[in-house]
């Protein structure tokens, strides 16, 4: 991607869409928000900023891959360049990630490729973690294996339990993730193998 083409962004979200609103309160261009979960609050916040909001509720596909290819050809028929995961709570097929080359961005509660997966939070207090954070990343095949775009540390507190660990994970994510995703929008991003350079 460079700053030459216009890129056009779509967010995949599931559910409240938190990191959803710090990408519009950053006046990051979103050309349309995709959402997997009828009635969330991810539309309202959709309908609030004037973005088009399309759902395709996955539980009326019969099978993984034909969800995902409705959702290719919904992002595709928009001419969309860059997708943006903003808690997605479906895994992409092969299929779509090779639809969209090095241009899925996710943001995940943990400094990867530590605590990877679900309840990452929960994992950096079991573990016993001095500091966790959250990473901004492109998608890759694996989980949350793809290559590291960015990083911010959260320290682990006394007396920390799981929710006020991701409240204050989650305040470094809401700065973080837009700020990536207007980088990678501008071309100041490019990837080199799995190194983020600055393009």
């Amino acid at each position: 991607m460079t700053a030459a083409v216009a890129t056009r962004v779509a967010v995949l979200a599931s559910g409240s869409g938190s990191n959803f609103q710090a990408l519009i309160d950053a006046q990051v261009p979103i050309a349309v928000l995709v959402c997997n979960v009828p009635g969330v609050k991810c539309l309202d916040r959709a309908k609030a900023a004037g973005i088009d909001a399309v759902v395709l509720d996955h539980k009326s596909f019969e099978s993984r891959d034909a969800f995902d290819n409705a959702l290719i050809a919904e992002l595709q028929s928009r001419n969309v360049s860059l997708v943006v995961l903003a808690g997605f709570m479906r895994l992409l097929t092969p299929r779509f990630l090779s639809a969209f080359p090095s241009a899925v961005i996710n943001v995940h509660p943990s400094l990867l490729p530590a605590f990877p997966g679900v309840h990452s939070a929960k994992q950096a207090l079991e573990y016993g973690v001095k500091l966790t954070g959250c990473t901004v990343h492109f998608v890759d095949e694996g989980t949350d294996t793809g290559p590291i775009i960015a990083q911010a540390a959260v320290p682990v507190l006394e007396g920390d339990d799981e929710a006020r660990l991701q409240a204050r994970i989650q305040v470094e994510e809401h700065r973080l993730f837009p700020a990536v995703v207007a980088a990678v929008v501008e071309g100041r991003l490019k990837l080199d193998g799995r190194k983020v350079v600055r393009g």
